[in-house]
């Protein structure tokens, strides 16, 4: 390479981007595994992902849903969240010592088009170096480098960006299918949403007004109970896949069949994933107050969600073990078209 090139090369490294975050931070999250995407936006790749490349095992989301998990890219779209729940495996700034404005932290948001670009091409970086692991599928991983599906659920809270239809819009273009995870906090972000994902989920910590604000231990005055009801109101109307996720810790709250219940006639989902909460990450911070003994058994986690089901008029029709996740669906029908046909 000439000594032109060369400089060119560099300057082209300097104008990339930083992510809007203390720097201290950033090198945290990517000694965890984080690739940065342009200002707000990254990927790290699955645990799922990881294994299923090798021929293990694929998430609950393959199970339940019929997504590869080695053609999957884990993302996020805005790092920040307005939450800080109790049972979170994700980095909360400020329990580490980070005082960081992550609610206001932006100050000008990326083109969908090149979100879109940097995470495709971030991911088939990262699944690159597998081809050398002896344990891989090689047909997964030529598969790999042609993602299907993108899960918009990897921190943060995706609502807070501002291009959402149109970055959802380029994800379908290119014949990816898209899962958003919402904490529902977000009302009018909700109603501005018309460019549907392909599943729309949302967070659901706690089955009442007290557990709520012991869980989600809110940094913004819109993560209130009466907003969170709110945002289910909304939610029940979009026109699309609806599913509600539970992460139940014993204790906190793994209680109220009728209360989680209440919620669902609320929402309308068509699915709801009963989770048993798992002592891993940030969850392990000793500001959380947390213990392995907190985490729910299979048994446990079974016959809770058989309790919702009965108090919604739901049914139970799958659990993946290893994820500690049963699936329970709003009716036959909902049973019946549950795999996903919209990968290439």
């Amino acid at each position: 390479m000439k000594s032109g090139e060369i400089v060119i090369e560099m300057e082209k490294a300097e104008a990339k981007p930083k992510p809007n975050m203390p720097e201290e931070l950033a090198a945290m999250m990517e000694k965890q595994g984080y690739h940065f995407v342009g200002r707000h936006s990254a990927t790290k790749i699955c645990n799922y992902t990881s294994d299923s490349l090798k021929g293990g095992e694929s998430c609950y989301k393959h199970r339940f849903y019929g997504i590869r998990s080695w053609r999957c890219i884990q993302a996020a779209t805005a790092i920040g969240c307005n939450l800080g729940c109790t049972f979170c495996w994700r980095i909360i700034p400020e329990e580490v010592g980070f005082k960081w404005n992550e609610l206001n932290a932006i100050g000008e948001w990326d083109d969908p088009e090149k979100i879109v670009d940097g995470l495709v091409e971030e991911h088939k970086r990262i699944v690159s170096g597998y081809k050398g692991n002896e344990k891989v599928n090689i047909e997964r991983w030529r598969e790999a480098q042609d993602p299907a599906h993108v899960a918009l659920s990897l921190t943060g809270e995706p609502l807070f960006y501002p291009k959402m239809n149109k970055l959802i819009g380029e994800f379908h273009r290119r014949g990816i299918s898209t899962f958003l995870v919402t904490n529902g906090t977000l009302v009018n972000a909700l109603v501005a949403l018309t460019t549907m994902p392909t599943q729309l989920y949302v967070s659901v910590q706690a089955p009442n007004r007290a557990s709520y604000e012991k869980v989600v231990r809110p940094k913004s005055l819109n993560a209130s109970w009466d907003n969170y009801l709110e945002f289910l109101r909304v939610f029940s109307e979009k026109q699309t896949r609806r599913v509600f996720r539970l992460t139940l810790v014993r204790d906190l709250n793994a209680d109220d069949a009728k209360g989680y219940a209440e919620l669902i006639k609320v929402g309308k989902p068509h699915y709801v994933e009963v989770k048993g909460f798992a002592f891993v990450g940030g969850a392990r911070g000793e500001k959380r107050g947390l213990s392995y003994g907190r985490m729910l058994r299979k048994e446990e986690i079974l016959k809770f969600a058989t309790d919702i089901a009965e108090e919604a008029g739901y049914r139970l029709v799958d659990y993946h073990d290893h994820s500690f996740v049963a699936l329970l669906c709003a009716d036959e029908e909902a049973a019946r078209n549950r795999i996903i046909r919209f990968e290439k």
